[in-house]
């Protein structure tokens, strides 16, 4: 008897485990649908008939997964915040000082914005339509977004009370402060450069990795503590 229940007890949990991995699959065809979708017609334009037209679905199953368009897009801005974390998360585990992480931090935005434009447009659209705190219960694509942006606010908070710890960046420095800083000086850059790169080197002659490379070293001269004696002032910017 016991052997009995156990085996039908093995058999309900393989179901169980088949029925999730078919759920995840349907979800994921569901969103790599709705990203072709998003960046061929733009969000405004693309329909959920269209997204299920395209991932073999019904409309109804689509609303199975998300509860509307809005639900659907930031699920689909949830991959690219994701893979924006994995970068940053590897990263700073190949610095050791919080100056160089923050630099790093940098980089691999940089990385972000020319390897995945398509996330980065995305990001620039939900960036002009910012989340609604009340909704987050509602809607869970945008609540895992919020929970995903708060892994990356972390990870930059983290990085500066490990400089501010080894004594590479200033200690009177307010982290999180400083991280929404750090994000919104970053992000304007090369959203800048994404709207009027041809502009600027027409208008400047600038190239934009000399203008983000600038850009970082003016960060890393703000930052930076000068008893280190590490600050060279590359920039020639002034505290």
């Amino acid at each position: 008897m016991c052997s009995l229940l156990y085996f039908l007890k093995e058999v309900h949990m393989g179901v169980t485990e088949r029925k999730e991995r078919e759920k995840e699959q349907r979800r994921n065809a569901i969103l790599e649908a709705a990203e072709k979708v998003f960046l061929a017609r733009g969000v405004e334009n693309t329909t959920m008939d269209e997204v299920a037209a395209l991932a073999e679905f019904s409309k109804g199953t689509l609303y199975l997964y998300f509860k509307d368009k809005n639900d659907l897009f930031h699920g689909v801005i949830a991959r690219a915040l994701v893979t924006l974390y994995n970068l940053f998360a590897s990263a700073v585990e190949k610095e050791k000082r919080g100056i160089d992480k923050i630099k790093a931090l940098g980089m691999a935005y940089y990385e972000f914005y020319k390897n995945e434009p398509d996330y980065f447009n995305m990001l620039l659209h939900q960036d002009l339509n910012p989340l609604d705190p009340a909704s987050l219960d509602d809607f869970p694509s945008i609540k895992y977004c919020s929970e995903v942006g708060g892994k990356i606010f972390a990870l930059m908070q983290d990085c500066l009370r490990a400089g501010i710890a080894d004594g590479s960046i200033r200690s009177d420095l307010d982290p999180v402060k400083m991280s929404l800083i750090l994000w919104g000086h970053s992000s304007g850059i090369l959203h800048l450069f994404k709207a009027k790169e041809k502009v600027i080197r027409a208008m400047f002659g600038s190239e934009v990795e000399e203008i983000v490379d600038y850009s970082f070293n003016m960060i890393r001269d703000y930052l930076e503590n000068p008893g280190n004696g590490n600050n060279h002032r590359k920039t020639g910017v002034n505290q």
